[in-house]
């Protein structure tokens, strides 16, 4: 994350929260939030000059951006309870509501200063409530076939994307061609990350996973697909015949049933299709270069590189 980014981050706290603490608490989440590897706010950067901005106020554009996810991340790990070295998992519960509560409306109020258009502001919560409803989905295990995770992973993480694109066309007279591009590749770009979060989840075991859940992922879809008697363990504890501390007596057992069964594989396999159908997009996009080649590394780039490997 841009120094300069993080100072608008910062600044926006200090417009909106004089309550010592809770500002304190907001710029200990907003310091870790800059230790992440890539950031949303690049992606909002990238897809403004690549598509020919040279807004002055792109980088306060970006803070909005950053805002809004890191209060997305805390709302998603206090729903799972998981990632618990995270600032926000470590102070009190109220407090992180509070902080998402002011992170939400501080962007809100950056956005009224910056005098974006209304009919942005419109498509903005649409796109974030996407995202909402995907995670509905998700949370309540909404999820039982192959098109219903898709249709969910696009809503959920795909809208993200979006949003973080919107953020950098935002100030721009974009064609309407170029708008559905950019909402086809986001969508692609979420399937890509949310099935390689999925599929390392299945077999990490050292924090809350998605498999303890019962969580219908991919892989986990495909486990439950195929009748045979090798991935009988994994269904029953699925369909509630056994618990989780009968699943875990037989956690190698159930380990090397995974690495052997072909779910990873498949994964990776529709993994792929996406990659394929991102590069077209990318390829299709009307964009300035060096920013549209720096768009498609920062997105989906370190996937290609692995896949040919």
């Amino acid at each position: 994350m841009k120094q300069e980014i993080k100072r608008h981050m910062e600044r926006m706290v200090d417009d909106y929260i004089y309550i010592e603490d809770l500002n304190a608490y907001l710029k200990a989440f907003i310091a870790d939030k800059e230790q992440e590897r890539g950031s949303w706010s690049e992606i909002t950067v990238v897809t403004h000059y690549m598509l020919g901005g040279q807004s002055a106020h792109i980088d306060r554009m970006a803070a909005v951006t950053e805002c809004v996810m890191l209060a997305l991340d805390i709302v998603d790990d206090l729903q799972d309870q998981d990632h618990d070295t995270k600032p926000w998992m470590q102070c009190p519960q109220p407090v992180a509501l509070n902080a998402i509560l002011a992170l939400l409306m501080g962007a809100i109020g950056e956005l009224g200063q910056l005098e974006l258009n209304p009919r942005l502001l419109v498509e903005m919560s649409t796109m974030i409530t996407r995202s909402v409803n995907g995670q509905q989905k998700d949370v309540t295990h909404f999820v039982s076939s192959v098109d219903d995770y898709l249709l969910m992973t696009q809503e959920k993480s795909g809208s993200l994307f979006r949003f973080a694109c919107l953020m950098g066309y935002a100030s721009l007279d974009c064609t309407a061609e170029t708008i559905e591009t950019l909402h086809d590749l986001a969508d692609c770009l979420g399937l890509i990350h949310q099935i390689e979060n999925d599929r390392k989840d299945l077999v990490r075991w050292d924090l809350k996973n998605d498999l303890l859940s019962k969580k219908r992922t991919l892989p986990a879809l495909y486990l439950l697909s195929i009748e045979d008697d090798a991935f009988r363990l994994f269904q029953d504890y699925y369909a509630g015949s056994i618990t989780v501390d009968d699943l875990l007596t037989q956690k190698e057992q159930l380990l090397h049933m995974i690495h052997t069964s072909g779910c990873i594989e498949y994964s990776q396999v529709v993994q792929s299709v996406c990659l394929q159908k991102a590069e077209a997009l990318c390829e299709q996009l009307e964009a300035a270069s060096p920013w549209k080649e720096t768009f498609k590394e920062i997105t989906f780039g370190s996937y290609l590189s692995e896949q040919f490997r």
